[in-house]
């Protein structure tokens, strides 16, 4: 049986962890990118927006330290992105080279290669108005912010590099919400940090306001895995779906999340107020309402949409063990 070969960008990131971790549950060989947090031996220290450096990413891949000779790797999944919306405003140049710029060449060279390229996009390309959730796979996108924006042309440039190069199905989009999980930096994930706010609200004299309009549908689970799988073994790829969508359908606010993380911890929130304003309009990041995406077209051809309970995987995580 050939050996199964995975690349993962963005590996150093919450992502890209659970991803190179799923793949290695499931006996493929597996290497990770990085770039500031990368050690040059488990993870492979790459500057995504210099064309040489990406080519010989994927021209002399070594899947393991054993690895006798160089292969190419027959799936990458691009988790690499500038993925703060406010940063992203704030730098719109940079947010783009890599949201966008990287995101082409990386495909343009992957597809070149007959690889299957896995692009890991985001709920924020739907602009999340009141009653339009759940969004289907091929409904209209239409951002409300730069972030989502850049992420959405990255879509478009997958799709365009891969059907230019005659490779259609090869280049696939999946759509994620907000994750959660093992984070080595509460800040790797805008659910984790909240953490951090139910104890920080256990300070003298604390007062935090926190939204409680937005909805959000905080996600743990795994099916990049199942995806390769399904289409590096299907004889047409083509007519599987190029854009796919995967989500929780726990549904909270930020401030809800709260209340669950301090009923968890045995922690008061008194100190934590609900902001039920919405955005501000003056602001230059809007986000949207309610972007729950419909996980369908996952399902349409077979694949588990399973995903980790909310309020059990943070009690086993924190070891919050009901007798």
């Amino acid at each position: 049986m050939p050996e199964k070969t995975a690349l993962v960008t963005g590996a150093t990131g919450l992502l890209g962890r659970q991803v190179v971790q799923a793949f290695k549950r499931g006996y493929w060989k597996v290497k990770g990118t990085g770039y500031s947090r990368a050690d040059g031996l488990s993870i492979l220290k790459v500057d995504l927006l210099k064309d040489d450096e990406v080519s010989a990413m994927l021209d002399e891949f070594k899947p393991s330290a054993d690895s006798l000779s160089h292969s190419r790797p027959q799936v990458v999944v691009h988790c690499a992105a500038n993925r703060f919306p406010d940063i992203c405003d704030k730098d719109p140049r940079a947010a783009r080279a890599i949201n966008v710029g990287a995101t082409r060449m990386l495909a343009s060279l992957c597809a070149a290669r007959n690889i299957l390229l896995i692009y890991i996009s985001t709920d924020y390309v739907f602009p999340g108005k009141p009653g339009d959730a759940p969004y289907e796979a091929d409904a209209e996108p239409h951002p409300t912010n730069l972030y989502g924006q850049t992420k959405l042309d990255g879509e478009q440039a997958v799709l365009d590099e891969y059907k230019e190069a005659r490779k259609a199905g090869l280049g696939v989009v999946l759509r994620v919400p907000v994750l959660y999980g093992d984070a080595e930096l509460p800040s790797e994930s805008a659910v984790n940090v909240l953490m951090e706010t139910v104890w920080k609200a256990q300070e003298p004299g604390a007062k935090i306001k926190m939204d409680h309009w937005a909805l959000r549908y905080p996600t743990n689970g795994r099916v990049c895995q199942d995806i390769a799988v399904k289409y590096l073994g299907s004889d047409d790829p083509s007519k599987l779906p190029y854009i796919l969508q995967f989500s929780s359908e726990d549904k909270y606010t930020k401030y809800e999340i709260c209340q669950v993380f301090g009923e968890i911890m045995g922690l008061s929130t008194a100190a934590i107020e609900p902001n039920t304003e919405g955005n501000d309009p003056n602001a230059s990041v809007q986000r949207p309402y309610d972007c729950h995406l419909s996980t369908k077209a996952l399902k349409d051809i077979g694949i588990d949409v399973s995903t980790q309970d909310f309020t059990g995987w943070w009690r086993w995580n924190v070891k919050a063990f009901r007798k």
